[in-house]
């Protein structure tokens, strides 16, 4: 019989060694495509579908992140209209064109796929519009996961096979980290966190680089630090407000479509 705390404790230490695994030198390749594209007035897309959607939204108008990146916030592929159907979306190209002339998608952008198994149908073709735009493609996937399945896209491609530079969570296969006696499935899912942490250190480094060039990229502070005033954030947004559709008003954005 396991002790109080056993499997909460087995879960923190898994979290631990997966990231004391994410490789340094996979941040820094991610970070100099990422670096090039801001120097050149490039915009960092986002995508995922399914819970990798999170880190799409985990890097966007987030405090301490960078201002130049864009979601990819379709709403098929979240869960308010269902969650199989959002399942069954992932598996899927027909809105993938869609999706990237919605996104805004121009060469010299950089474009973040995440998808843990690698394998789904829209994400490995969103890659592919991201290259057909010639853009750079960085896959946040599970290359331990990735190299023992099978694509389900036409190409037969798996979403590391395609990317400019390839960022390995190296989650355990099939995400979750602890077997519970009694439970016939194991819990405890960590590719959010360790995505979360890549991604971020990915920009923090091609911050760096930047900065260090003279050449600073806008970042986020917080609006609960100092006076809390807006005036400075609406500035800061507006300077993106023509190729990132969130930070226009939702007014802004009906008039834009209209035209």
């Amino acid at each position: 019989m396991r002790r109080t705390g056993e499997s909460a404790e087995q879960y923190l230490t898994s979290v631990r060694s997966v990231l004391e695994k994410l490789e340094t030198n996979q941040i820094l390749s991610a970070a100099a495509l990422v670096a090039n594209s801001l120097r050149d007035g490039g915009l960092i897309h986002m995508f995922g579908a399914g819970h990798s959607l999170l880190l799409a939204i985990e890097t966007f108008f987030r405090a301490g992140g960078l201002v130049a990146v864009n979601p990819i916030l379709d709403r098929r592929l979240q869960f308010d209209g269902g969650v199989l159907e959002s399942t069954e979306f992932e598996r899927t190209s027909d809105a993938a064109r869609d999706i990237a002339r919605d996104a805004g998608f121009r060469a010299g952008d950089v474009g973040f796929v995440a998808s843990n198994s690698g394998r789904n149908v829209l994400p490995v073709e969103i890659a592919f519009q991201m290259r057909s735009a010639r853009m750079k493609v960085i896959a946040l996937t599970n290359l331990a996961q990735s190299k023992v399945g099978n694509s389900f896209h036409v190409s037969g491609k798996m979403l590391f096979e395609i990317a400019d530079a390839v960022l390995d969570n190296h989650c355990p296969v099939g995400d979750a980290a602890v077997q519970i006696p009694g439970i016939s499935v194991r819990m405890g899912p960590i590719s959010t966190i360790a995505g979360s942490a890549l991604l971020h250190a990915v920009f923090i480094e091609a911050a760096a680089q930047l900065a260090g060039e003279g050449n600073a990229p806008d970042v986020f502070q917080s609006v609960n630090v100092g006076t809390g005033a807006l005036d400075e954030l609406r500035s800061l947004v507006a300077q993106y407000a023509e190729r990132i559709k969130f930070y226009r008003s939702p007014l802004h954005r009906e008039n834009a479509m209209e035209s």
